[in-house]
């Protein structure tokens, strides 16, 4: 929009035309570059109950030029450094870390499609792990979300350490995913838990909800409240999941939610769950991240 209203500027401004400076080049990406001793910050938080009054314990607003690397790791590649090629899902794309960029106040997140490292596909990859992890509370964040087959963008957690085993059985928490948003009218998000033993013997549960309003076209509030003993999932403050039910075979409930996680955004293309993008699906898409948000509720 900038460059077409810098454009129709020029264009109107008569006489001879051809005195006014050219615009100027849009700022170059920014490097995403990790560094070597980040300093992990933990928040124990109180559960939430209803009426609580919220404390505000940790933030990115996304308000400064560059994503702070005290805050974010920048994954690079298709996993196999972690010795799960395609992360493990079959996923199609080779994570860059200056594929997400701050960007009018929101993180960017970009998939497009173009070759890297013997993949189709680019996307990013972002997490707090070592940075920053919680227990217990409410996260949220406000996102508008990409469209397209074989689109896969996520809002999640991970532990900060794997107290009870490898995945699944250290746990997950997925607060939004959504695959294919838009083909044949799909507008639907997830909400999801991984736990058990760790694979082949992880389960998982959880329950989609239908958004109000096109969730590729404008910004909502996705969120979880996590209690010692129940997840709720949240959209834009409507309650439409809770799991009270899991398990481990690492130790007693209600492990394995009971230790620190750390946040992760991204956007896949392709893999197991979406599919291939195909001849319908229009490239780059973007993931954009208004903001996110931890709370306490009262102790």
């Amino acid at each position: 929009m900038t460059a077409l209203l810098a454009a129709c500027s020029g264009g109107g401004s008569g006489g001879s035309g051809g005195d006014d400076p050219p615009p100027p080049p849009p700022p170059a990406p920014s490097d995403n570059v990790n560094i070597g001793s980040p300093t992990l910050v933990t928040a124990d938080n109180a559960a939430i109950a209803p009426g609580d009054a919220l404390t505000l314990v940790w933030s990115d607003e996304f308000d400064a030029v560059q994503l702070d690397p005290e805050s974010w790791f920048f994954e690079e590649g298709d996993g196999s450094q972690y010795g799960i090629p395609g992360w493990g899902n079959n996923e199609l794309q080779w994570y860059l870390p200056n594929s997400a960029q701050l960007e009018s106040g929101n993180l960017v997140i970009t998939a497009r499609n173009e070759a890297s490292n013997g993949k189709d596909y680019t996307s990013a990859r972002i997490n707090t792990r070592d940075r920053f992890a919680m227990r217990y509370g409410r996260i949220e964040a406000r996102i508008r979300l990409p469209a397209g087959q074989g689109i896969w963008p996520a809002f999640w957690m991970l532990p900060q350490d794997n107290v009870y085993g490898g995945w699944a059985a250290s746990g997950e928490i997925d607060i939004m995913e959504a695959v294919n948003l838009g083909v044949a009218g799909n507008n639907t998000i997830h909400g999801t838990i991984h736990y058990g033993g760790a694979w082949p013997a992880n389960v998982y549960s959880g329950d989609g909800y239908l958004v109000a309003t096109d969730a590729a076209a404008g910004f909502h509030v996705y969120a979880i409240e996590w209690d010692p003993t129940e997840i709720r999932w949240y959209v834009d403050d409507t309650l439409y999941a809770m799991q009270n039910a899991w398990s481990t075979t690492g130790a007693a409930f209600p492990a394995p939610f009971d230790q620190h996680f750390y946040i992760l955004l991204n956007v896949a293309v392709g893999g197991n769950w979406p599919g291939a993008p195909d001849a319908t699906t229009v490239f780059p898409v973007t993931m954009e991240i208004d903001y996110v948000r931890v709370y306490s509720g009262e102790p």
